[in-house]
């Protein structure tokens, strides 16, 4: 299971605590992290990395020592910081004659095919010429209330992985991996090097507190894992400060957690299930029984509809599935409000190919 001698494309993510220390950027840690991506480089695979820190770059280059969260500050402070990291990312991949580009994504550019297949099309030209891509989230312009943001950088990562289908993603973080219980409150805390499937009794595990910049704790952690598994990929978490850790891991050395993938949706059917929904379409018990037995949704099984949606747009079918609408939300409304009898009731709202089942 932790054989990686064959895995050819990896995400790797470095966390908020993990980059930065009281005086900023930890840039003999930056140096580490390069010099372990440019030798999976050299072993001929190519490696991602989705990295945080601007906020918190600048959030300490202008003096802030509380956690940033006024939306406006969050934004200035990414400004502030993106330059500096990315300034001594390229120093420290220097060292090792390795290139690399920025790429800073929103949620808007996940969420619209158009746009990913552009995004995607994009980082793979970057990987064959053997430039390693590093991927931030576009703070500077993705805004919580309008819904453009991903929420924190573990999502993000798991995104990047399932959607340039990566083999195995990596997340490095301040701590050795899941434990059983709070090793910070418990003493006997034991960590849990395999976990086959993210079951409820894993995800309550998971703790809730984000550290002082950083937005993801375990948690989220555990949410962004359920989507890398979706993918078919294989996720390993583990504390980055860890001397080679991502070289160890890769070489299949028994560190950290690891997270066995579920299933393996389709890159289309992962686009569906991870974009952000447009509206929800309300449907009756015999729709749902239907949904769960993989046939289309048929408009004889809806019952209403929330939002604005346009055909073509991602929605969400009760709590059951996400599909893409055949129809808009105010033709749904029109022809269930009609009282012509020859309503086209099997008319397909979301056809089966175009749908995913929700857990």
């Amino acid at each position: 299971m932790r054989d990686f001698s064959q895995t050819k494309r990896i995400v790797i993510k470095v966390g908020t605590n993990v980059l930065t220390d009281s005086s900023g950027v930890d840039t003999s840690l930056l140096r580490r992290v390069a010099h372990q991506i440019s030798q999976l480089v050299a072993q001929n695979r190519q490696v991602i990395l989705v990295t945080s820190g601007a906020i918190g770059m600048g959030a300490k280059t202008l003096g802030i020592k509380t956690r940033v969260k006024d939306v406006k500050m969050r934004q200035a402070c990414a400004a502030v910081g993106q330059g500096i990291l990315m300034h001594e990312y390229q120093k420290a991949f220097s060292e090792h004659d390795q290139k690399v580009a920025q790429v800073l994504l929103t949620n808007r550019i996940m969420s619209y095919r158009k746009y990913y297949v552009n995004l995607k099309n994009a980082v793979e030209q970057l990987l064959s010429l053997n430039i390693v891509p590093i991927i931030n989230e576009n703070d500077c312009v993705s805004i919580d209330e309008i819904d453009l943001a991903f929420g924190d950088n573990d999502r993000l990562s798991a995104l990047v992985a399932s959607k340039i289908d990566a083999e195995l993603l990596i997340v490095l973080t301040d701590v050795d991996g899941l434990y059983d219980s709070n090793p910070a409150k418990n003493s006997e805390a034991q960590l849990i090097s395999l976990v086959p499937e993210i079951t409820d009794e894993i995800a309550a595990m998971a703790g809730k507190a984000g550290s002082q910049f950083a937005t993801g704790g375990m948690e989220s952690k555990i949410n962004a894992i359920r989507i890398a598994a979706d993918s078919g990929c294989k996720v390993v978490l583990a504390n980055g400060r860890t001397a080679d850790v991502a070289l160890k891991i890769v070489q299949g050395q028994n560190i950290g957690t690891l997270f066995l993938p579920r299933r393996r949706l389709s890159n289309r059917k992962r686009w569906i299930l991870n974009s952000h929904s447009q509206g929800t379409i309300e449907i009756d018990p015999g729709a749902v029984e239907a949904l769960r037995n993989h046939r289309s949704l048929l408009l004889v099984g809806v019952t209403g509809c929330k939002g604005n949606f346009n055909a073509g747009d991602v929605v969400t079918i009760a709590n059951a599935a996400k599909g893409v609408a055949r129809m808009s939300a105010a033709d749904i409304r029109r022809l269930l409000e009609a009282k012509n009898q020859s309503l086209p009731k099997r008319k397909t709202v979301i056809h089966l190919n175009d749908m995913v089942l929700l857990d």
